[in-house]
C-alpha cells in the first residue's frame, strides 16, 4: 500500500530517522515524563519572562545584531529542540525547568598551554553583548532571538590554544535524574558538537548565556549553551560542560545517528537538500502555511563564507 505525505506536513514535524528507529523507548520516556508533570514536577510552558530569573541590566547591542523583529518569548522559550528532555517540541519547556545549573564549571582543555575550568558565575559576569540572531534548524524552522552572550574567542584565547589544536570539541551536560530523554539511547550520550577552530574563533560564535535580557531558560539551553548562528540549529549544542581543543575532527551525535543526514558542518544552505526534504525554503515560527526562501550561511555570508573558500560545500555538507 503506498501511503504519500500530506502536502500540509511540514519539514519540521518530521521525525528523524534515529529517533523513529527508537519510538517505543521513547513512549516509555514520555510516560516517566508524564508521571513527573502528574505528581507536580513539572513546570508548565513558560509564555512570558521569569520575574525571578536574572537579568542582565547593561547590555551593549552587537554589530552583528539583525533588525529583524524578535520571535515572541512564548515561542523562543516553547518551541524547542532538547532530546534530553523529550522529542516533541513542547516537553523542553515542560520538563527542563529541573534542569540543575547550580554549581556549573566550563572546563577548557585538550591542545592548549594553559586549560582551566571556569564557573558559571565568572561567565555570566564577562562583558556582555545583545545579539539577535536569526536562527535555524536543520528540518526548516527558523526564529529571530536576542541572545546575551560573548564571543567564544576571548575564552579560547585565554587558554591559548596550540597549533595542534585544528577543532574544538563541545560536550554538553548529562543529568539522568532530571533528563528523562537520556535513558533513550537514541543519541550517543552526552551530546557532542564540533567546530573548526577558525570557525570557533570566528566574532559571530559565541558563548549564550541569556535571551531577551535574562538568564536563560532550562529549555534553551541553561546555563550556558553556543550559539553559531550561520549554521543549522543543532550545531548549537546546549547547557556546554566541556570545550576540547583537539587536532583531530571530532564526531559529532548527529554525525554517529545518521552520517548521511548530518555532516560536520551543517552550514545553512539552500542549495543542500536534507535526503529526505527539500531545504531551499523555511519556516519562520510561529508562521504555519507560508514559507519563506532559505538564505546562504543564513544572511551572514559577508561575515563568514571567506572561511569555506575553495570548498565543496556539497561534499562537506
Amino acid at each position: 500500500m503506498l501511503i504519500k505525505r500530506p502536502l500540509d506536513v511540514l519539514p519540521s514535524e518530521i521525525t528523524p530517522q534515529p529517533v523513529y528507529n527508537r519510538r517505543r523507548e521513547f513512549m516509555k520516556a514520555a510516560a516517566a515524563g508524564a508521571i513527573l508533570a502528574a505528581t507536580g514536577c513539572s513546570d508548565d510552558t513558560e509564555s512570558a519572562p521569569d520575574a525571578t530569573r536574572e537579568k542582565f541590566t547593561s547590555v551593549a547591542t552587537s554589530r552583528f545584531s539583525t533588525v529583524e523583529k524578535p520571535t515572541e518569548y512564548k515561542h523562543v522559550t516553547g518551541y524547542n529542540n532538547y532530546y534530553e528532555f523529550g522529542t516533541e517540541k513542547s516537553d523542553p519547556a515542560l520538563y527542563a525547568g529541573h534542569l540543575k545549573t547550580r554549581p556549573w564549571t566550563v572546563s577548557v582543555e585538550g591542545e592548549c598551554l594553559k586549560p582551566r575550568t571556569f564557573g558559571i558565575e565568572e561567565l555570566i559576569k564577562r562583558p556582555l553583548e545583545e545579539r539577535v540572531y536569526r536562527l535555524r534548524c536543520v528540518e526548516a524552522w527558523s526564529m529571530v532571538i536576542p541572545w546575551v552572550g560573548f564571543e567564544l574567542n576571548a575564552l579560547l584565547k585565554e587558554v591559548e590554544p596550540t597549533g595542534n589544536a585544528k577543532f574544538v570539541e563541545f560536550v554538553t551536560a548529562v543529568q539522568p535524574d532530571t533528563m528523562q530523554g537520556v535513558h533513550v539511547p537514541v543519541l550517543d550520550w552526552p551530546y557532542v558538537e564540533g567546530l573548526r577552530i577558525d570557525e570557533a574563533m570566528h566574532p559571530l560564535t559565541i558563548l549564550a548565556v541569556g535571551i531577551f535580557g535574562e538568564a536563560l531558560p532550562g529549555q534553551n539551553g541553561a546555563p550556558v549553551r553556543l550559539v553559531v548562528p550561520w549554521k543549522y540549529g543543532f550545531k548549537s549544542g546546549k547547557s556546554i560542560v566541556k570545550i576540547r581543543l583537539v587536532a583531530q575532527q571530532p564526531r559529532t551525535a548527529w554525525e554517529k545517528a545518521s552520517p548521511t543526514e548530518y555532516g560536520f558542518y551543517s552550514n545553512v544552505n539552500p542549495n543542500v537538500d536534507h535526503p529526505r526534504w527539500s531545504q531551499e525554503t523555511e519556516r519562520r515560527i510561529p508562521e504555519f502555511f507560508s514559507r519563506r526562501p532559505t538564505v546562504i550561511f543564513n544572511g551572514y555570508g559577508d561575515q563568514v563564507a571567506g572561511l569555506y573558500a575553495g570548498m565543496d560545500l556539497k561534499k562537506y555538507f
